[in-house]
């Protein structure tokens, strides 16, 4: 699975990396090194604009989908969900079900996006034992060896809330999924999930609504792995509230223990 990852790129590097055209963020996000669940985090979509977006200036006759870059809360609450507070277990969907759950295959449809990232945190499980008896557990951080950003697979809904009024600017809730599936190489020595990412050859297809949703599964092909480094981080990593750039630091660890 992904559970936490890292994100300190500012918007306008993010929005040059993903040819971004129309930045929607009420606020800049701070560098966050320890992205958790719940959490808001910046996503690339494509939506086709509205007749009577002023900010696009579309017309009935350009349903051209424009390129955007938002905020969304990490834990898709589906459409029909009753409670948001399901968003707090749907922070994953598995690639090879993707388009046959309920919970997702909506937005597998026409609702994807790309997730930016520094890189990602595993935990592996290791051959010592604490005081309680049971392995403990390093974990590691897995980024880019050239400090590219990853573009990590996603999916996002529009959730409304039926307790808000109509011109309550909080009645639509924004939120996003990670895709992940099975980790090759060196990922996975760490844990035998990772995140899907999306080479930069498959962003356009993957993000445009239009897609044929036959031609998806196509685009859900393990990039190659062997772009990416891992090494062992603070175990200070998995108190949520931590956070800064020391968490993604490499810290010595013995290979026996792999």
């Amino acid at each position: 699975m992904c559970g936490r990852y890292a994100s300190s790129r500012s918007p306008e590097d993010l929005a040059e990396e993903f040819e971004v055209v129309d930045t929607r963020l009420d606020k800049v996000l701070p560098p966050d090194y320890n992205v958790a669940p719940t959490k808001e985090v910046y996503a690339v979509v494509e939506r086709a604009p509205r007749p009577d977006d002023e900010e696009t200036g579309a017309t009935p006759d350009d349903p051209e989908p424009v390129r955007q870059l938002r905020a969304l809360r990490w834990g898709l609450v589906p459409f029909w969900a009753k409670d948001p507070s399901i968003g707090s277990r749907m922070i994953n969907a598995r690639m090879e079900t993707v388009a046959e759950k309920p919970a997702f295959r909506r937005a597998f449809a026409g609702r994807r996006c790309l997730l930016p990232a520094d890189g990602y945190f595993e935990w592996y499980e290791t051959q010592q034992k604490g005081k309680s008896g049971k392995p403990l557990k390093q974990p590691f951080f897995l980024t880019p060896k050239d400090g590219s950003v990853l573009a990590m697979a996603g999916l996002y809904e529009i959730w409304k809330d039926p307790t808000r009024a109509d011109d309550d600017p909080e009645r639509f809730r924004w939120t996003c999924t990670v895709l992940t599936t099975e980790a090759t190489d060196e990922a996975g020595r760490i844990h035998d999930r990772m995140p899907l990412m999306l080479t930069r050859d498959r962003r356009d297809a993957w993000l445009d609504p239009r897609t044929p949703k036959d031609s998806l599964l196509d685009l859900l092909v393990p990039a190659q792995q062997s772009g990416l480094q891992a090494y062992p981080v603070s175990t200070a990593v998995g108190n949520v509230r931590n956070n800064g750039p020391e968490l993604v630091e490499p810290i010595p660890f013995e290979e026996s223990l792999l």
